[in-house]
């Protein structure tokens, strides 16, 4: 997952390849709690696991309920309709399938519970859940705002005899809650009746699927009136296995239908016949023009009619996916209009107002309406605008931006606080990227040449992890060549030095996070050592080793980005990047610098006898006869002599933010 400030997208070209979604979070967090309240014992296949279910799985754990995790999979013990905590203090996040049926399961159940969420939760209303629960007489206080959670839960008087009233016209949840937890207290017929026209009807049958699984057929009249038989019981049905989230296929649909030119797009994991509602989005996504074919368990998709059509589309029926027609509407041919998409204003954020302004920032003309959105492309290529993506923490705003990195003018995509995608699909972007061909030199590169003991490495990799991009340190690729010449028993000279080329040219080399590997061995701390440094030195002044390396290097250029660590990445490997930084420092500073890293690891060596060697080695990689030591012509040079890493990274960071949006 990326957690960086924010993350760029470069400008993308086409899409295609396979991957395997990760699981509903509508269907997961609805399991977790019906297995927590029925009898028996179940174990759930294929959970999503994002911060919205571990906010439900701490909360069942809380509330006293075995939770057994193995592999991929979790077994749950059933509390058999109560619970063995009857008090505790909740925190829900922004979860509003955890909060709101939990807030119904508890209030029947009874006790002493608080439950609160982060301040945006405490924006998201409740009211109508709390009041037909209180017509039931349960016991529920708001401990803020009348509406609002956070709530306070107590111990009920239940009255059944009478209909329930819910309104369906704000969100499905509430609804889905009262289901969820009225078998708990049916002594005898429970009868709800909806207020209003309900929206996001798809999510209620999600919700009657799963009952029924749990042993609980709920009889429907219509979408007005729902009715639980007296005698309902919530039975384990031993094993339950999630469905992909057809909510997150809608970014890979979509991608298919904006970049599936030469190869599809394959999910695995939902097929057409899949129990979520956001699944037809299939449909709308067909009606714009994209090509899909299905099975039980697949969809493939591939650019169709282009541009797309436009549509004008009651979306009702896929409230979360409609999102995603937002911004496919700007690479459609006239305006789009979706409708009955009030529900989007009670959501994470207030989602009709977030997509309009950040669909604006792109170029497109948006019209706002209490429960619609207008749009239409960029009137010409030259419309198109760069655009930093606000995402208001909200998950679904920073997926379905991501597509406009396709845009035809080629701009690039900013989009804000990527780690909000937690919520539901953690490594969303790092799979995005997996399927997308950048535009031809695209992907941006940073590059960090300078001096030994400049500091490097250190400033590389601070850069490459604030900005989310790969990382080359081309001084360890020399410290692995000439750790793995010598264990071929290869000398270090020019002897050797067609034998070296060969063995660097198919380098079976891997860098995971600080660890680095060579044909699946962790060779992290034999690198770092002096020699190691000393033998890389060596073999770099070997011509034809450093030209088996280019191509090596080459490849290590991948979405998002690149920063390369090295002594001739800006001149040599890279001469077209970007942003080039080429670090300097005196000798005294790198000979104290160096001094310090050595004693800490309790090597004896003195600041003369450092200064030396670093004066030979400047001598030695400055007068190289190939790849000479030396500033490209366009670099930002930076003396550090002075300066903190820290100070450093954000210097560079500046430069960059300079050349980008």
């Amino acid at each position: 997952m990326y957690a960086t400030r924010f993350l760029d997208i470069p400008a993308l070209a086409t899409a295609q390849g396979s991957l395997r979604l990760p699981g509903s979070k509508s269907i997961s967090n609805r399991v977790l709690l019906l297995s927590a309240l029925c009898a028996g014992s179940t174990t759930v296949h294929d959970l999503l696991d994002s911060d919205d279910t571990q906010v439900m799985l701490e909360a069942l754990r809380q509330l006293g309920c075995a939770i057994q995790r193995q592999g991929t999979s979790i077994t749950i013990e059933g509390m058999g309709g109560s619970v063995r905590n009857a008090s505790a203090n909740l925190f829900m996040g922004n979860a509003g399938t955890a909060i709101r049926p939990l807030t119904a399961a508890l209030s029947v159940i009874g006790g002493q519970f608080e439950l609160r969420g982060v301040e945006r939760m405490h924006e998201r209303p409740i009211g109508d859940l709390v009041d037909a629960l209180r017509q039931l007489g349960c016991q529920i206080d708001y401990l803020q705002n009348p509406g609002y959670p956070p709530l306070r839960i107590g111990h009920p008087t239940l009255r059944l005899g009478q209909p329930i009233q819910v309104r369906g016209d704000v969100s499905s949840q509430f609804l889905t809650a009262l289901l969820m937890a009225l078998p708990l207290v049916a002594t005898s017929d429970i009868v709800i009746d909806v207020v209003g026209e309900l929206i996001s009807r798809p999510y209620i049958e999600i919700t009657l699927n799963l009952l029924a699984k749990f042993g609980v057929n709920v009889r429907r009249d219509q979408w007005q009136r729902f009715t639980i038989a007296a005698g309902s019981r919530l039975q384990s049905p031993g094993e339950v296995y999630v469905e992909a989230d057809a909510s997150s296929a809608s970014y890979f649909v979509a991608l298919g239908a904006i970049a599936g030119v030469n190869q599809p797009v394959r999910i695995e994991g939902v097929g057409a016949a899949s129990i979520q509602g956001d699944i037809r989005f299939i449909d709308a996504a067909r009606q714009m023009g994209a090509h899909i074919d299905s099975g039980a368990n697949w969809l493939s998709i591939s650019r169709g009619q282009w541009p797309l059509k436009a549509i004008d589309l009651d979306c009702n029926h896929i409230p979360d996916a409609a999102m995603t027609l937002a911004v496919m509407a700007m690479y459609a041919q006239g305006t789009s209009t979706l409708r009955n998409i009030a529900s989007w204003r009670v959501k994470e954020t207030d989602r009709l107002s977030a997509m309009a302004c950040e669909l604006r920032k792109l170029g497109a003309r948006v019209e706002e309406g209490d429960d619609f959105l207008r749009i239409s492309p960029p009137a010409d290529i030259t419309d198109w605008r760069s655009a930093s993506i606000h995402t208001y923490d909200d998950h679904r705003i920073a997926m379905c931006f991501s597509l406009a990195a396709f845009n035809p003018a080629q701009r690039t995509v900013r989009i804000e606080d990527p780690k909000c995608v937690a919520k539901t699909y953690p490594d969303y972007f790092e799979d995005f990227f997996k399927l997308c061909t950048p535009i031809t030199d695209a992907v941006p590169v940073i590059t960090i040449d300078g001096p030994t003991a400049s500091g490097k490495g250190t400033l590389a990799e601070g850069v490459a992890k604030a900005l989310g991009y790969h990382l080359l340190d081309s001084g360890a690729l020399y410290r692995i060549v000439g750790l793995a010449a010598l264990e071929a028993g290869l000398s270090l000279s020019t002897q050797s030095e067609s034998e070296i080329a060969a063995l660097a040219t198919n380098l079976p080399v891997q860098f995971t996070g600080d660890r680095v590997l060579l044909a699946g061995r962790d060779i992290t701390e034999q690198i770092r050592r002096e020699e190691a440094g000393m033998n890389a030195s060596k073999v770099s002044a070997l011509p034809l080793v450093r030209h088996a390396l280019v191509d090596l290097q080459l490849r290590f250029r991948k979405l998002p980005g690149l920063v390369a660590d090295g002594r001739d990445m800006g001149t040599v490997i890279f001469p077209g990047a970007p942003l080039k930084v080429f670090l300097t420092a005196s000798v005294d500073a790198r000979a104290q610098r160096r001094h310090s890293q050595l004693i800490s690891k309790g090597i004896s060596v003195t600041l003369p006898s450092l200064r030396a060697d670093l004066q030979a080695r400047d001598e030695r990689d400055t007068t190289r006869a190939i790849s000479p030591l030396k500033p490209a012509q366009d670099a930002q040079l930076l003396d550090n002599s002075g300066l903190s890493i820290e100070a450093s990274i954000e210097r560079v960071l500046c430069w960059w933010q300079s050349k980008t949006l």
